[in-house]
């Protein structure tokens, strides 16, 4: 797959989650926010928490689950992204981390992708 059309891809997986955080009351407030350590690829506030979501998109589950791949690595760069946002745009609300799993087993031509929604994943 080219550089672009898995772009592509990420921002379609992107675009879902986004429609099904704001569909559960959510308000985001930033997407694709980046810096030194990385990019954060969902920010929202809801029910009193500021959530840091990485959005993972998988055809299947052959491999594992999208949250599986947020390692401990990852996981490291997503908190010192958070960090970081946080400097830039202080809150009162409780920071959490998010994974948003979008499965699309015929890729970008699925009809009801699925989507899971792992609230405090780590």
């Amino acid at each position: 797959m080219s550089g672009a059309e898995s772009r592509r891809r990420g921002a379609w997986g992107e675009d879902l989650a986004a429609e099904y955080l704001e569909g559960k009351g959510y308000r985001i407030t930033a997407r694709g926010w980046r810096c030194r350590f990385g990019e954060l690829d969902i920010v929202a506030e809801g029910g009193g928490f500021l959530c840091f979501v990485e959005v993972k998109l998988r055809r299947s589950d052959r491999y594992g689950g999208g949250a599986e791949y947020v390692d401990w690595h990852k996981q490291r760069k997503l908190r010192l992204t958070a960090e970081l946002y946080l400097q830039a745009y202080p809150t009162d609300l409780q920071p959490r981390f998010d994974v948003i799993e979008v499965r699309s087993p015929n890729g970008l031509g699925t009809k009801a992708p699925i989507i899971r929604h792992i609230e405090g994943a780590f």
